[in-house]
């Protein structure tokens, strides 16, 4: 069994109004990460993504090289967190 990992990510730059939460969700669906992506009051886009290590860093590789096409990321923040046991990836509010 492969270890599961977790982090927190807020992503600055344009990234709400723009279709990067679905974008990114579906992303992660595809390739096996967990969790969620939510737009915050400032501006930013915060997730919580889970999953075997290559993934989840192969997710935050796509988005920051340019994954979602409309977006432009300027910054990201990466902390570690403590997977919670998510089986799907969703989109809250």
């Amino acid at each position: 069994m492969t270890d599961v990992i977790a982090r927190r990510v807020v992503f600055r730059g344009l990234v709400q109004g723009v279709w990067f939460r679905a974008d990114t969700r579906d992303e992660a669906r595809r390739r096996g990460v967990a969790g969620w992506i939510r737009n915050l009051p400032d501006g930013t886009v915060e997730a919580h993504l889970e999953g075997e290590e290559a993934a989840v860093f192969g997710l935050l590789d796509w988005i920051e090289e340019g994954g979602p096409s409309r977006a432009r990321v300027t910054n990201v923040t990466v902390e570690d967190a403590v997977p919670t046991g998510h089986d799907d990836f969703d989109i809250v509010r």
